[in-house]
């Protein structure tokens, strides 16, 4: 339940009423993200839509469905790169995936996979592995319109320089240059790099876990929560994974001082990468 407090600043009063509106109207649940990265979103959002007050998109929110997709552009980030952070994609080719290896299948979850960078990395790291055709990669995200970009597979060629240097980093190895091709302004990644891939709309805020997975990767999602939906999410991913399984957050991310942080050893702490250790959530979970 949505509590206004005595003293708050217009500003925080207005944030409270538009993310209440949003989980009401469209159960879209933005009630424990950062608050300062919030009001940053909306800002943006209101310049957008040409209202003079943040409490002017409470119209639009209410009243125009249509403009839902576009306001959730505002209050998502998805902007990465390819291979984001190399060295993190170094330890998942050269630490992680020999330990997938031996399962006789491998789920992965991307969970808040934006327009499918983070996706396409992590398939041509199994395919050059070898393990593509045992792999299934489950892409998730809270924006519809960036999901459909993901399963696009199509970005702008200006960016491709910089993916290609990240995954020279990364330990490619070949050319970034076999997984696509060009057409004018654009890049168009390999389609049979999806073809074990599953696109979904999933909220780490109000969803429950979807599937056993041996990978969770899910990078610089958290640092947009709180304290207690970074603990929901890190719960998510606890459950999903089994004894063994490993998690992949961003650089800034970690499961310490968290409420699971019992759950995961470190295995590279450096490139922020944990094991799951207990079982007992996990079995919850899958038991009925």
């Amino acid at each position: 339940m949505m509590v206004i407090r005595s003293g708050d600043s217009l500003n925080d009063i207005e944030l409270d009423l538009i993310v209440e509106a949003i989980w009401r109207r469209y159960q879209y649940d933005f009630r424990d993200y950062s608050r300062a990265s919030l009001l940053r979103r909306l800002e943006r959002a209101q310049a957008h839509f040409g209202v003079a007050h943040l409490s002017g998109l409470l119209d639009v929110i209410l009243h125009d469905p249509q403009s839902l997709p576009v306001l959730i552009g505002f209050l998502t980030i998805q902007v990465s790169d390819m291979f984001r952070d190399p060295e993190y994609f170094r330890a998942i080719r050269e630490n992680v995936i020999p330990h997938l290896a031996t399962w006789p299948t491998i789920k992965v979850w991307i969970a808040g996979c934006a327009n499918g960078e983070e996706f396409y990395s992590l398939a041509i790291l199994f395919r050059e592995a070898g393990l593509e055709d045992r792999t299934m990669f489950y892409c998730t995200d809270i924006s519809r319109p960036a999901l459909a970009k993901a399963e696009a597979g199509i970005f702008d060629i200006e960016r491709i320089a910089g993916f290609s240097r990240n995954y020279r980093d990364a330990g490619g190895k070949g050319s970034l240059a076999d997984y696509y091709t060009t057409n004018h302004d654009v890049a168009r990644f390999d389609p049979t790099l999806r073809r074990r891939a599953v696109f979904a709309d999933h909220n780490l805020a109000s969803d429950a876990v979807f599937s056993e997975v041996q990978l969770v990767s899910s990078r610089n999602v958290l640092i947009y929560f709180d304290r207690a939906l970074q603990d929901r999410a890190l719960g998510l991913f606890a459950q999903s994974l089994p004894p063994g399984g490993f998690l992949g957050l961003g650089s800034k991310e970690t499961v310490a001082f968290s409420a699971e942080t019992e759950c995961f050893a470190d295995f590279a702490p450096t490139e922020k990468i944990w094991r799951r250790t207990t079982h007992d959530v996990q079995e919850a979970a899958f038991a009925e």
